[in-house]
């Protein structure tokens, strides 16, 4: 096949080679992570928004499509922000089947069999793309068994081209875009650089991003990149966070059947295994929280041995595994959400999930954005660094009297 009958080939070397435009042409923004506050989320049907969300259609009725859905996190999060699901796509069959037990429609198959002309007119492109190819985990995975990661992965690799194809088709006014936060330092920075260039170079796109921990809102230390952009310049930023979140006490059930609890015979190879890598100086082992902690980040291969979240049970006990139902809640999903699957996938599903209360609150941010004149501009308030303090992620560094703060319209 010639490089001419190749599409998707030539867009990602026009993506690496071609120019930057200037500074004056596209608005880019990144900042360091920042945390947010809980909302809370409710299950109704037929869809799944939040009782007192707005109307669709007070919303200009903007559309968006759920790509790589998974078990519907962005679902949950756009359709409370009163925006409305035109089309869903995931591969996995055991996903599409919590999704379809939640939002009672089942997500077409593999998006490569979908003609972009087949994929409905939208306002908003959501998209968690798999994010295997570019993790820690992934990459030291992969490595160990002489694979090809990143964009070299062939199976998951090039599917944010896939991304590209259907933006560049369709155009739409704004996307989101989530990743693992090791994506920007893959490759030494080369792999996040032809991404943002794709998005802002070869599809003119206008682009944010940020690391966001989920810990403020979930008690889970939980890092990913979102990526968001317009199609015009508008006015734009994320949301903050406070510094405190929950405690995992908040999401623990009372009533945990035995099962969950480690074997004598599990629970001495963790702890071997931990003794064997410390001694060597590696970092590899389990861990143990209680119900006053915040939980290491949670894994697609939780379902193994649950090594990465073990909760105490006192020192006469061998601790135990979260069971699906508390992931789901460390993962901000609702009480009601549907678990139909065995907990094997239920814990695949969950840890590959987006944290639905971060996304919320950025489909809030994207919502209000869209629906407001392209040249709106928000206007600049002098606010008491004191009072700003109890705001900031962060302190400064330097100490300054006053910060610029927008105002907040309404």
């Amino acid at each position: 096949m010639s490089e001419k009958s190749n599409p998707r080939r030539s867009r990602r070397e026009e993506a690496q080679t071609s120019p930057r435009p200037e500074k004056s042409q596209r608005l880019v923004t990144s900042s360091p992570t920042l945390r947010e506050e809980a909302t809370p989320y409710r299950v109704g049907a037929p869809s799944i928004a939040r009782p007192d969300a707005p109307k669709a259609e007070q919303c200009s009725a903007l559309r968006f499509i759920d790509l790589f859905c998974g078990i519907g996190g962005f679902r949950l999060a756009f359709e409370g922000a009163g925006a409305r699901c035109v089309f869903s796509s995931d591969w996995d069959r055991f996903s599409q089947q919590t999704y379809a037990a939640n939002f009672g429609e089942a997500p077409h198959g593999n998006l490569y069999a979908v003609a972009d002309a087949d994929i409905p007119a939208h306002d908003i492109l959501c998209a968690g793309f798999p994010c295997q190819p570019f993790s820690l985990a992934g990459v030291s995975k992969k490595n160990s068994l002489g694979r090809k990661h990143g964009f070299e992965d062939v199976k998951q690799g090039n599917l944010f081209f896939r991304l590209a194809e259907i933006i560049n088709y369709h155009r739409p006014a704004a996307f989101v875009l989530e990743n693992v936060k090791h994506l920007v330092r893959h490759d030494q920075g080369r792999t996040f650089e032809i991404i943002h260039n794709t998005l802002t170079d070869a599809l003119g796109y206008h682009v944010h991003h940020r690391v966001i921990d989920a810990r403020s809102v979930v008690p889970q230390h939980r890092e990913r990149i979102f990526l968001v952009g317009f199609r015009e310049p508008r006015a734009f930023e994320f949301p903050a966070f406070p510094a405190e979140g929950p405690k995992l006490s908040s999401i623990l059930d009372s009533q945990v059947p035995d099962k969950y609890t480690l074997t004598d015979h599990l629970w001495n190879y963790l702890q071997n295994y931990a003794k064997k890598h410390q001694a060597a100086g590696n970092g590899f082992g389990f861990g143990l929280v209680t119900g006053n902690d915040v939980t290491r980040t949670l894994s697609a291969r939780y379902h193994k041995d649950g090594s990465e979240i073990l909760v105490s049970q006192g020192p006469r006990k061998n601790p135990r595994r979260l069971t699906p139902r508390e992931c789901a809640k460390l993962m901000g999903y609702p009480l009601d959400f549907k678990i139909p699957v065995s907990d094997t996938q239920a814990y695949r599903q969950f840890g590959n999930s987006v944290v639905v209360p971060v996304v919320a609150r950025i489909a809030k941010c994207v919502v209000e954005s869209l629906q407001r004149p392209v040249d709106f501009r928000p206007d600049f308030v002098l606010m008491d660094r004191k009072e700003a303090a109890t705001e900031a992620p962060k302190p400064p560094k330097k100490p300054v009297r006053y910060i610029i703060k927008r105002a907040k319209k309404g």
